[in-house]
């Protein structure tokens, strides 16, 4: 469901796929081959959500915060993670059930593990592997990890099956 709010009206590009059973409102924009699954709800009422190209938001997630916020390309945020952060960076995984709190900042090729509980405030910086509650940077993000946030294998994987979803129009 796409709604506007206080005359904003949510920008989705013809080539993202979104789920008729999510909820989307308010000053959106969803950028190009990127996908929203359903029971996600993307709430731009207290700010403006500006998400990238190739951006995965899975089933379940909350993407809502009281600033404004911005999502860089080749995201995947995992099944029932809440995100109420300002800034992921570009190729970036966001774990299942990962809670990001208020003025959060992920610079790009970081993966944030499933579960984890991510403080206000908190700059983590390229290439970061971040887990636990509360969250710390653990290391560098692994070769195996890194498999995770490559573009070509986000491409591959929700890019495609985005794409099966929208050609068969669930």
């Amino acid at each position: 469901m796409i709604r506007p709010f206080d005359g904003k009206i949510p920008k989705i590009a013809d080539s993202a796929y979104i789920s008729e059973f999510s909820y989307i409102v308010g000053d959106v924009e969803i950028g190009g081959d990127s996908s929203v699954w359903p029971g996600a709800v993307i709430r731009a009422d207290f700010c403006t959500i500006k998400i990238g190209k190739n951006v995965h938001v899975e089933d379940n997630v909350v993407i809502h915060g009281p600033v404004d916020i911005e999502i860089g390309d080749n995201v995947i945020i995992g099944h029932s993670a809440v995100f109420h952060g300002k800034k992921i960076g570009n190729n970036v995984l966001v774990g299942m059930n990962a809670t990001v709190l208020n003025d959060v900042e992920i610079d790009n090729r970081c993966v944030i593990a499933g579960g984890a509980v991510v403080l206000e405030g908190m700059m983590i910086p390229d290439e970061s592997f971040v887990a636990g509650v509360p969250a710390k940077i653990k290391s560098k993000i692994s070769a195996n990890q890194e498999a995770w946030i490559n573009s070509d294998v986000i491409t591959s994987s929700y890019g495609e099956l985005s794409k099966k979803y929208k050609r068969l129009g669930l």
